[in-house]
């Protein structure tokens, strides 16, 4: 073995020092901090295969939870509206989302080859409907090439992430931030699914991370930061605020890179110089992903675009991005201007709670994950060495939090998801104590999170941890996204199969964008029908019951739960 240079402890206690390619068979020798050193020729063979486990543990979890959920709510408007784009190169689909989430689906429906008649007419809901499930293809199959390239971008970025801290805390650090990515049940959740919220939140993260490296080599990675930072625009509209930071980031990175080298006045000229060039670099990426899609921007605005006016709409007059683009920012804003339902610890309430995001990550992170996210918080800014990277690793989540804090959808942490991802690399700044009680604490932190991630296998999107009940008791804290998302069809379809093949009478109210029928669930509508001649099995989606007021509360009083679902639809019996 050969050990690196470096002052090591002999018998008597003194110190002496291994000369380069010395060989031993004996263990690892203590360093000048008493201690144990692996030689460095086995250190990254060591590393890589520490990667590689977590990551791979990540795939499994995501590939074989895809496997198994049927589609989820957004899920078959967004694989529509790829295989539109692929085929008829059109924008008129889902325009309130920019492309290029829907062209990394759509990277996978071309392997699946799908039938669907060309000029479908209908809305985006319906597109998807047909080619689901009235063309003649195999739900089960498109909708797994459709996820696919939604995982790997998935484990992509987390390299990213462990690249990231490992940059700010050494190999050590790295693998902890990794560890808590590949085994976050939200990122698992939503990494195996295909919609937008993981691609939008690993490409802020990337950007991040291209900035801080620009420190020290501008010309390479200001550029880089420009890209992913027009992808994540370019993905989803909910990472503009993220911008603005990202420019200032831009100009005190090229800042730093540039140090003493030239007078304070021209380094101010050219940082503003290096925004400005991030700033067309991105706007040029969110262009591209457009004109991929149709080299002829042919757009028309659709009748129900609604009118915006104020300050909004002085935003959308100045932002030099494509028709489309300004029409589906519109299009958000309505969505915005509506009164939503929430669902939060019991409360059924209309419009939005300021405080929803913060407390569903409460509910819905491991328990270890969450002391890690204060520990490294607080040590990043303790520790002098890692003070200056806290705007690039706590202030652009803080940013986008409190934006997302301001919306008026309270359906799920995925609008949020890139909290964990950020959050991951700041927990890590606990090693960067020094302390053996540091790495000691943070592995058995890791391993806590590690454990009650695969206990929850494989019903990661239900999950909330121990203290509030774990998956089983998700429904009665939250709804939507956050438990029941329409994903559960194939599993209760198995379950009537199973345990129940002489009732008959099946009545059921199921809140999703699936076919029950297609999955041989053929179910009546209890909500149809006097509560009298309701009698039998009533399977209810729990967010509906959640949700449930007058003939549905009065079906679900007189019931008895006898079975669950993938902790998201609940099996009732009715005399």
């Amino acid at each position: 073995m050969t050990y690196e240079q470096g002052p090591l402890r002999t018998p008597d206690g003194g110190a002496r020092t291994a000369p380069a390619g010395t060989h031993a068979t004996g263990p690892p020798a203590r360093n000048d901090r008493g201690r144990w050193a692996w030689p460095r020729r086995h250190r990254r063979p060591l590393l890589l295969s520490a990667v590689c486990v977590l990551l791979m543990q990540m795939a499994f979890a995501m590939v074989t939870t895809a496997l198994e959920q049927s589609p989820t709510i957004d899920e078959p408007v967004y694989v529509g509206t790829s295989v539109v784009y692929v085929r008829e190169h059109s924008l008129r689909f889902n325009p309130e989302h920019p492309p290029l989430g829907k062209l990394i689906i759509a990277t996978g429906t071309v392997f699946a080859h799908p039938r669907l008649d060309p000029g479908f007419q209908g809305d985006q809901g319906r597109l998807g409907r047909r080619l689901l499930y009235e063309s003649g293809n195999d739900p089960w199959r498109v909708m797994f090439w459709a996820r696919l390239p939604v995982m790997v971008v998935t484990l992509l970025f987390g390299l990213v992430v462990f690249g990231f801290a490992r940059d700010l805390l050494g190999s050590a650090g790295g693998l902890a931030a990794l560890a808590l990515y590949a085994f976050s049940p939200d990122l698992i959740t939503n990494g195996a699914l295909a919609t937008l919220d993981v691609p939008a939140a690993g490409f802020v993260v990337t950007a991040a991370w291209m900035l801080w490296r620009a420190r020290r080599r501008p010309l390479l990675y200001l550029p880089l930061a420009g890209v992913a930072s027009g992808a994540a625009v370019a993905t989803k509209m909910s990472t503009l605020p993220a911008v603005p930071v990202l420019l200032v980031l831009t100009g005190w990175s090229y800042w730093q890179a540039r140090g003493d080298a030239m007078p304070r006045s021209r380094r101010a000229t050219h940082s503003l110089v290096a925004a400005v060039g991030v700033a067309l670099v991105l706007v040029g990426v969110v262009w591209a992903t457009y004109l991929v899609v149709d080299p002829r921007l042919r757009w028309a605005t659709p009748a129900n675009v609604p009118a915006v006016h104020g300050l909004r709409a002085l935003l959308l007059d100045w932002l030099p991005f494509p028709d489309a683009y300004g029409d589906g920012m519109r299009i958000q804003f309505g969505f915005e201007s509506a009164t939503w339902h929430g669902y939060l610890f019991g409360r059924l309430y209309s419009g939005s709670l300021w405080y929803y995001l913060p407390a569903a990550l409460l509910v819905k992170t491991p328990l270890g994950m969450l002391a890690l996210w204060c520990g490294g918080a607080l040590a990043m800014a303790a520790v002098p060495r890692l003070r200056s990277a806290v705007p690039y690793v706590l202030l652009l989540p803080a940013v986008l939090l409190a934006a997302a804090m301001q919306g008026s959808r309270d359906l799920g942490v995925r609008y949020a998801l890139f909290v964990p991802m950020f959050l991951a690399v700041a927990a890590a700044g606990v090693l960067a104590l020094r302390r053996r009680w540091a790495y000691a604490v943070t592995a058995a932190l890791v391993g806590c999170v590690a454990v009650s991630s695969l206990r929850t296998y494989p019903y990661y999107l239900p999950y909330s941890n121990e203290a509030f009940g774990g998956p089983s008791a998700t429904h009665l804290r939250l709804h939507d996204s956050n438990v029941d998302w329409g994903q559960d069809l194939g599993r209760l379809a198995a379950r009537l199969r199973e345990r129940y093949p002489h009732d008959k009478d099946v009545w059921l109210v199921y809140k999703g964008s699936g076919v029950p029928s297609w999955y041989g669930i053929h179910g009546h509508d209890p909500l149809k029908v006097p509560p009298s001649r309701v009698h039998g099995l009533l399977v209810v989606s729990d967010t509906s019951i959640a949700k449930a007021e007058g003939r549905l509360a009065q079906l679900l009083s007189g019931s008895r739960a006898i079975d669950d679902v993938g902790h998201s639809i609940t099996i009732f019996r009715r005399p």
